[in-house]
């Protein structure tokens, strides 16, 4: 199976075990909701936990295969993006995931855009108070 073919199976089955095999330890998550990305395995894996808690009838609905320009150092690298639709708070979300793999086939660079912009808005309240509550932030 094609790393992005696990990675979509990992997220539809909630299978976090799965999840953390997928991603390389320097993961660089970059969020609708935060300008500088989330950095490295556990904070993506703390991430992801808050995620897979917050979404309601996420699904997958496309996957295009390709390569891109990684953000971190602007080399190419094998890519795939997903495309998704969920629920947030009643908000309905239509959104795309873009996967950057390493050499090994693991994830080493993730970004999501959402739209519309009042989905991006519900969608970092909860994260922002998922994340709090798991003790990955600060309360403000």
């Amino acid at each position: 199976m094609a790393p992005a073919e696990r990675f979509r199976a990992a997220v539809e089955s909630r299978d976090l075990a799965a999840l953390n095999g997928l991603f390389a330890e320097d993961i660089r998550f970059y969020s609708p909701v935060k300008f500088t990305p989330f950095e490295g395995k556990p904070m993506v894996m703390g991430l992801f936990g808050v995620l897979l808690r917050t979404f309601e009838d996420f699904r997958y609905i496309g996957h295009f295969d390709g390569t891109a320009e990684t953000s971190a150092d602007g080399a190419e690298a094998p890519s795939a993006i997903l495309l998704f639709r969920t629920t947030v708070n009643g908000q309905q979300i239509h959104g795309t995931d873009l996967l950057h793999f390493d050499e090994e086939g693991r994830i080493k660079e993730f970004t999501v855009m959402v739209r519309p912009q009042s989905a991006v808005h519900a969608l970092g309240e909860a994260v922002l108070a998922g994340l709090v509550a798991d003790g990955l932030l600060p309360a403000s």
